[in-house]
């Protein structure tokens, strides 16, 4: 749904607003904020802190549209403002664009027109957002981003984006590929890495696959995280895929004894998820810490060759979808009491 602040002191615009956007409104695709002025919008914008774009007039009392605009782009360079206005010379245009207007719409208002450009608008925003959101969580452009990188970039959003921090839902898997200390000890250098590559394309393949996120690569083992809608379900489904194609890969490298095999253990919960590292190094990862990650990276510890692991609480989520067994109550390393694991058999 888009959320639109509409800002104009005449007073009947807000019924003609809801009256030809009615199917859009009901169809929650739309969902609209009225404010008489612009000192009235920053309120608004301070209480309804999800609003994609702005909609105002230019002459109002208390605040018109073009301080408005000033105020908009100093303190939110992602919101972006379309003036709608019957003052449509060119000095009120430009003037408009300069202080960061996206763009002009003159009364009196043919709506089909002004659809188009809201839609334009709201589609514009997102993107910017997406790009945020990419470049949050991409490990490798962050453990090159400093200060010098982000002015350049031209953004302060993008510099606020990796400072922010927060406490959401999702799963998180620890998937180990089993006895691969023993070649690495005993195989050429470019053989081991070549090996290790290939495994590891094919996991990111199937966790790609399912929505997921490959967190950090951390020797032989890889931390793979989920979020969204059936987050532990999805990579449940990832990790039985992996656990079959590593197994029936065949890639040996020179050993011909070496059946490779993993074992992995998924915890589901809240984690807090941030960028860690340091700052002096301005080298950040963005990952998730806490119990929840904790538990699954002890769970796959304790698992056997070709073994998923989940504690009690994610089978009775899952029960209905996959095929598990109870392992029995495992104790963990700095849990005090032991926790009831279940294996995921398909």
């Amino acid at each position: 749904m888009a959320k639109i602040l509409v800002v104009d002191d005449e007073e009947d615009l807000e019924v003609l607003i809801r009256q030809k956007f009615r199917q859009k409104i009901r169809q929650n695709e739309y969902e609209f904020v009225f404010a008489m002025n612009g000192r009235h919008a920053l309120e608004q914008l301070q209480a309804h802190q999800d609003i994609d774009m702005v909609l105002s007039d230019i002459n109002m009392p208390e605040m018109d549209g073009l301080t408005l605009l000033t105020k908009i782009s100093e303190q939110n360079s992602l919101l972006k403002s379309v003036i709608v206005s019957a003052y449509g010379d060119m000095d009120n245009i430009r003037t408009a664009m300069n202080r960061g207007a996206f763009d002009f719409v003159t009364k009196p208002v043919n709506f089909a027109d002004l659809e188009i450009t809201i839609e334009k608008t709201i589609k514009h925003v997102r993107q910017l957002r997406d790009t945020l959101r990419a470049i949050k969580e991409n490990n490798i452009l962050k453990m090159y981003v400093d200060e010098t990188v982000l002015n350049f970039m031209g953004s302060k959003e993008i510099e606020k984006a990796l400072a922010e921090n927060e406490i959401q839902d999702g799963t998180v898997c620890f998937i180990d590929i089993c006895s691969f200390t023993s070649i690495s000890e005993n195989e050429p250098a470019d053989v081991v890495v070549g090996m290790l590559n290939a495994y590891f394309d094919i996991m990111v393949k199937e966790i790609i696959k399912e929505n997921g996120v490959v967190d950090k690569f951390m020797g032989d083992a890889i931390m793979a995280t989920f979020k969204g809608e059936y987050h532990l379900d999805r990579a449940i489904d990832a990790c039985l895929a992996i656990r079959n194609l590593i197994k029936e890969s065949g890639i040996q490298g020179n050993s011909k004894n070496y059946s490779p095999e993993v074992s992995i253990g998924i915890n589901t919960g809240d984690m807090v998820w941030g960028n860690i590292g340091s700052k002096t190094l301005r080298r950040l990862d963005y990952t998730v810490i806490g119990d929840t990650v904790n538990v699954a990276a002890r769970l796959q510890a304790s698992a056997d060759k070709n073994q998923i692991l989940i504690p009690e609480k994610c089978y009775e989520l899952v029960r209905e979808s996959f095929k598990c067994k109870e392992v029995g109550s495992l104790k963990l390393k700095n849990k005090q009491l032991p926790l009831l694991a279940f294996e995921v058999l398909e």
